[in-house]
C-alpha cells in the first residue's frame, strides 16, 4: 500500500486524487493528514512515507539532505490565508489594512488553528498579530482549534465571528462564507510541493512490481 504524508491544508484535493488512485490500482493509499509541524516531527523521528506532500520550503530542505528524490520534486499548489464568517452574518470590511485591524479588534471571538500543533497558518498569524500590536487583544478572544477546518466549523456553529486559516481549509468548513484573502501587505501564501521519498516502504516496491 502506498503511504503518503500530506499537509492537512491539502486534504480536500489529495482526498480526490486518492479516490482516483484507488480506482486505477484497486486500493486506496494510506494518507496521513497532519499539520506541517507534526509531519516534520514524524520524519525527524525516523518514520517514512513513499510520497511527501509538504510546503515547498520543507521539500527543498529534504531534497538537499537526500531524504527525497530530487528529480521527483514538483510544485503542485499555492494556498493563501483567508478570512471567513458564518453564512448569513454581516461581512466586516477587510479591504484595507486599517479596516482589517478594526475587524480584528471588534470581533467577539476569532477561530484560529493553534500554533502549538505546528500548523503553518497559525504560526504565521501569531507573528502577524505581534507585528500589528494586537497580540494581547486577539489572544483574549482566540478560540484555538486543532486545525484550520475546525476553526472554520467553529464559526459555522456560531462560536466565533471570524475564522482565519488557509482558504482550502475554509472551503471545507460547514456553514461559512469566505470573504477574501488577507489584505495587502498582510497577505500570506504557501506553495506546496510533492516528492518521492528516498526511502520508500518495502511493501510499496512489492506492489509496484506486481503491477508490471
Amino acid at each position: 500500500m502506498l503511504k503518503v504524508f500530506c499537509a492537512r491544508s491539502m486534504h480536500a484535493a489529495v482526498a480526490i486524487l486518492s479516490r482516483q488512485f484507488a480506482e486505477g490500482w484497486g486500493a486506496a493509499p494510506e494518507i496521513v493528514f497532519e499539520p506541517m509541524g507534526a509531519l516534520q516531527a514524524r520524519l525527524a523521528a525516523g518514520e517514512t512515507a513513499d510520497v511527501l506532500i509538504l510546503t515547498a520550503a520543507v521539500i527543498d530542505a529534504l531534497a538537499k539532505s537526500g531524504a527525497v528524490v530530487s528529480s521527483s520534486h514538483a510544485a503542485i499548489a499555492r494556498a493563501p490565508i483567508g478570512i471567513a464568517v458564518r453564512e448569513g452574518a454581516p461581512a466586516p470590511d477587510i479591504a484595507t489594512p486599517e479596516a482589517f485591524k478594526d475587524a480584528l479588534t471588534t470581533a467577539r471571538a476569532i477561530a484560529l488553528s493553534d500554533p502549538a500543533v505546528g500548523g503553518s497558518a497559525g504560526i504565521y498569524l501569531r507573528e502577524l498579530f505581534v507585528r500589528l500590536g494586537l497580540a494581547e487583544i486577539i489572544a483574549a478572544k482566540t478560540v484555538a482549534q486543532k486545525s484550520g477546518v475546525a476553526a472554520a466549523n467553529a464559526v459555522g456553529r456560531g462560536e466565533a465571528d471570524l475564522a482565519m486559516t488557509f482558504i482550502p481549509e475554509l472551503l471545507q468548513g460547514k456553514g461559512v462564507r469566505i470573504l477574501a484573502a488577507l489584505p495587502p501587505p498582510f497577505g500570506h501564501s504557501v506553495t506546496y510541493a510533492a516528492a518521492v521519498s528516498a526511502r520508500p516502504a518495502v511493501r510499496t516496491k512489492r506492489v509496484l512490481s506486481s503491477r508490471r
